[in-house]
């Protein structure tokens, strides 16, 4: 049974010495998770720039581009989409993201999106699309052309988002997941961190997302990237610790749910990733640039999950898995039969 998060409740998890924190979040993780399986995704901007959103984190709104590197905001064309689903596949990744910068696709780009999820589903990769605000007819067309997932993220508390984003409101954002979950397409959302935002705030986050009425099947959590010329630059950084504090917190708060370790994992040394897996990550993005942001290498990636002998679903071999895991512990904690999304 889902639990309901109140602050009280949320606050006394927040309040946990950081070690006895992460040990929960670390066991509860193994109850419905292989702690040595990471999913990995891949991210493609198949539209770049010109948003009219005025997130203030976020180079692609046309507000502040004119300080920006001028990007092309056409639709990438079908064979380059193609092209990199397939180099996505060959290095690992199981989900390839597609992101385009819009307050919402128009009813002219619904064909050629319909038609990118279709020939990428072909390939064997589950599709994802974050493409802004979805009304009902659109939800009910991706989920009919097959999209596994939508992500729209909520980014913050509903009392700091008005700071960050005042040309889409919290209650949009929250309408658009409604509406993908009614259509049957599974829900990626999560926020940023490093915002300027409170504790306060990312607890608030945590809740809202932990008392949808039905969990996010993956759960990004962002750090955020500062660039030049953005409101955001001068921002004070997000301290280590509390950052992987806010994943364990989500971790418990979401036991089912993939959380992903997404923009500004590149910050992070390999101890605090590692740190972040302990936490209860199990989803990485691959690939050199999320979006317009770079991220990490994936020979880095590689050396690092061999390090701590982490297994992506591409090589996964069970044997191993239940070898290394003991046998009465992984029992009780975690089937290996499982299917994972």
């Amino acid at each position: 049974m889902k639990n309901y998060w109140t602050l009280e409740k949320t606050n006394s998890l927040f309040d946990k010495p950081f070690l006895e924190l992460i040990f929960e979040a670390q066991n509860i993780h193994r109850k419905y998770f292989n702690p040595l399986q990471m999913q990995i995704s891949t991210l493609l901007s198949i539209k770049t720039g010109g948003c009219p959103e005025d997130c203030k984190y976020c180079p692609q709104s046309a507000r502040y581009q004119k300080k920006m590197q001028k990007n092309d905001t056409n639709l990438l064309d079908m064979q380059t989409i193609i092209k990199a689903a397939e180099k996505a596949k060959l290095s690992g990744a199981d989900r390839f993201c597609m992101g385009a910068a819009w307050k919402h696709p128009k009813k002219k780009d619904m064909p050629f999106l319909i038609k990118i999820i279709k020939k990428i589903k072909q390939m064997g990769l589950e599709t994802c699309m974050t493409l802004g605000s979805l009304d009902k007819d659109q939800s009910e067309q991706l989920a009919k052309a097959g999209l596994d997932f939508y992500n729209h993220n909520l980014d913050t508390s509903p009392n700091f988002y008005k700071k960050i984003i005042t040309t889409r409101t919290y209650q949009d954002r929250l309408n658009t997941l409604n509406q993908v979950r009614n259509a049957g397409i599974k829900v990626c959302s999560g926020g940023i961190l490093g915002l300027g935002e409170t504790v306060t705030d990312r607890k608030e986050l945590l809740m809202q997302l932990a008392n949808l009425n039905q969990h996010p099947e993956s759960v990004p959590i962002n750090m955020l990237v500062k660039t030049p010329g953005m409101p955001l630059e001068d921002t004070e950084e997000i301290n280590t610790f509390d950052f992987i504090k806010t994943i364990a917190a989500a971790r418990i708060m979401m036991p089912k749910s993939y959380i992903r370790l997404s923009a500004g994992r590149n910050k992070l040394t390999a101890e605090a990733q590692v740190m972040c897996f302990m936490a209860g990550v199990n989803s990485v993005f691959y690939g050199c640039k999320l979006l317009t942001t770079k991220n990490v290498e994936e020979s880095e990636d590689r050396e690092l999950f061999k390090k701590v002998g982490i297994i992506t679903n591409h090589n996964i071999n069970k044997n191993l898995i239940n070898k290394t895991i003991n046998k009465n512990y992984h029992s009780q904690h975690y089937d290996a039969t499982q299917n994972n999304i």
